[in-house]
């Protein structure tokens, strides 16, 4: 009993610094939206992104593949934005931040999507959300998956 209790008021593990990688003010034209008008015509839209990983490696390595390479994940916006037919932002919020999270290995990601001059009398309308990696496939790859992903190869 006295082993229980003592693993229920164990301290829990400190959290693991993170190094941030963040694109801001990426825009682009699409089609989303639940209104007719907003199913026919591309509209502006702004993303602006966080992804966390721990203690990047290229930090002491200066190598591309330690990291995620930002010019990849612009690039995977892009085609995203030209393909998707989602209509919430908040699916689209969804959407980058999986991609984030499996495509470039991301642990943690902070995604906000927006719709600028949606309304006359509103500067903007949009989402924000927060994913983190699951903890399952942190576990399998030993906290290294994001290793390369998203990397140029030199």
């Amino acid at each position: 009993m006295a082993e229980s209790m003592a693993a229920r008021t164990a301290p829990a593990a400190a959290p693991v610094p993170m190094d941030l990688i963040f694109i801001e003010g990426f825009q682009a034209q699409t089609i989303i939206g639940i209104d007719d008008s907003e199913l026919r015509t591309p509209q502006p839209l702004r993303i602006d992104l966080t992804a966390g990983l721990p203690r990047s490696a290229a930090c002491s390595s200066d190598r591309i593949g330690d990291t995620i390479d930002y010019g990849k994940v612009r690039t995977a916006l892009r085609d995203l934005m030209a393909t998707h037919r989602l209509q919430l932002l908040e699916a689209l919020a969804e959407r980058v931040a999986q991609l984030l999270l499996e495509d470039f290995g991301a642990h943690w990601v902070r995604v906000v999507v927006v719709k600028p001059k949606k309304f006359d009398d509103v500067d903007s309308v949009g989402v924000a959300i927060e994913r983190r990696r699951d903890e399952t496939l942190l576990a399998k790859d030993h906290g290294h998956g994001w290793l390369g992903r998203g990397a140029v190869d030199f």
